[in-house]
């Protein structure tokens, strides 16, 4: 067996045993390439070391530092309070509105699990107040943190765009990646809308409703748990968006960040520490544990699957995957499956991680110019994180631990349903409407 071969199988066990078992990929793709590494490409421990993505570790713990602090003073809560105003009592709005917000916040550089965790109870509360289908609010959240997962100063943009700094051949459009994701994601919204009673709430205001929260079949079908005494229900009012002098700084920094990595091209990482650092000086206290919740699991995910594929690229196994992809038949056909590999896989593993892992490999197919290399490269980012809805996945498996309004095993058959109509389209329509057609 090649070494090459030998590599990807080692791969592919790593997916397997992160899949089935409570092991971090990152840890496990660690250990691989000090393994795959050492004995069978025969490097050094030096050269193994020195494929670890130093610039890849400060953006993720800049951003998360920082998303860190605005959950914890607040500011997080304002954005939703403000979004929550916005309804103006129509609650025909109030699943725009949550959308809206999660891709907001993943937009700045949230994590999409971090995001899915603060407002899917929020989501849920609001629907089971005002008799929404706990589904539409609930996959409002999870396609709203898809939404804004490929902004230029997002996690996930981060690392395509720096995977692909280090394939100069390839042709990356930052701002296709992105508005790719959004238009994917507000499509599938809209149809959730009018397939989970969405068109049954327009005309209703919050006046109108019951205040004792929910339609009695939802409660006479919901049987009482332990967790439901401690779940959030929806704010009684959002009118107070009074801004704290810390809310008012994190915000200004936001902005910041923002302008520096956008319009004059500095790096997102550094920024976003820059600015964590800087408010954490203003308010001490407002920034006290904000190190802890960076997103460490997320940190070591990356890290590690970025050192194995740099020890995969350093032993010719990416040339090798790419001679493999183009001589499968056409272009299209290969560019179809890499879509489906990254959809499948997705839906029951981390999207950082197969993004991480998967466009590296593909980056020999995309350097033979015969499909679109923008084009497919946005068709992948929506096939891997479209499929976050299935309840395997981070985002849906917290969707499913905090709906309230419905039995939990008829929330999760549903979503388990709707899950696998996604992972068997999603895939698809980002090829034939991003690849196929050529135009990117």
């Amino acid at each position: 067996m090649s070494p090459e071969l030998i590599s990807v199988l080692a791969l592919v066990v790593m997916f397997v045993i992160a899949t089935t078992m409570p092991i971090n990929l990152g840890a496990l793709a660690l250990v691989g390439a000090g393994v795959v590494g050492l004995y069978v490409a025969g490097m050094s421990e030096d050269d193994i070391l020195g494929q670890f993505p130093g610039d890849l570790f400060v953006t993720l713990v800049g951003v998360t530092y920082l998303f860190a602090i605005a959950s914890n003073n607040g500011t997080v809560d304002w954005l939703v309070r403000a979004g929550v105003r916005a309804v103006s009592g129509r609650l025909v709005a109030i699943p725009l509105v949550m959308f809206l917000i999660a891709a907001l916040l993943t937009g700045i550089g949230a994590a999409a699990p971090a995001v899915a965790a603060i407002l899917a109870p929020i989501a849920f509360g609001f629907a089971y107040r005002y008799n929404i289908h706990p589904l539409l609010v609930g996959l409002a959240v999870a396609h709203g943190t898809q939404a804004g997962a490929f902004s230029p100063i997002s996690v996930l943009g981060t690392i395509v765009s720096q995977v692909l700094d280090k394939s100069p051949q390839v042709p990356q459009n930052d701002l296709w990646l992105f508005l790719g994701s959004f238009i994917f994601n507000t499509a599938a919204i809209v149809i959730v809308f009018f397939l989970f009673g969405g068109p049954k709430l327009m005309g209703r205001r919050e006046g109108d409703e019951d205040s004792g929260g929910g339609s009695e079949a939802a409660s006479a079908s919901r049987p009482a748990t332990a967790g439901d005494a401690g779940a959030v229900k929806a704010p009684e009012s959002a009118s107070d968006l009074r801004l704290t002098m810390h809310q008012g700084f994190t915000l200004l920094g936001i902005v910041l960040l923002c302008v520096f990595t956008l319009a004059l091209g500095l790096d997102v990482g550094l920024v976003a520490v820059t600015v964590a650092v800087a408010l954490t000086l203003i308010s001490p206290r407002e920034g006290k544990g904000a190190v802890d919740k960076i997103a460490w699991p997320v940190v070591l995910l990356v890290g590690g699957v970025a050192t194995y594929v740099g020890v995969l690229q350093e032993m010719g196994t990416v040339d090798f995957i790419g001679q493999g992809i183009a001589g499968m038949g056409t272009a299209l056909v290969a560019a179809l499956l890499i879509c489906y590999l990254g959809g499948v896989v997705s839906a029951f593993a981390s999207s950082v991680g197969i993004m991480s892992a998967l466009i590296p490999l593909a980056v020999p197919f995309l350097v033979q110019g015969e499909i679109g290399a923008v084009g497919m490269v946005a068709a992948f980012a929506v096939s891997a994180t479209i499929v976050d809805v299935s309840p395997f996945s981070t985002t849906g498996a917290l969707l499913v631990a905090n709906v309230q309004g419905m039995d939990r095993q008829v929330f999760y058959r549903r979503l388990l349903a709707y899950g696998a109509v996604i992972v068997a389209v999603g895939p698809l329509s980002a090829w034939l409407f991003l690849v196929a057609p050529g135009w990117l």
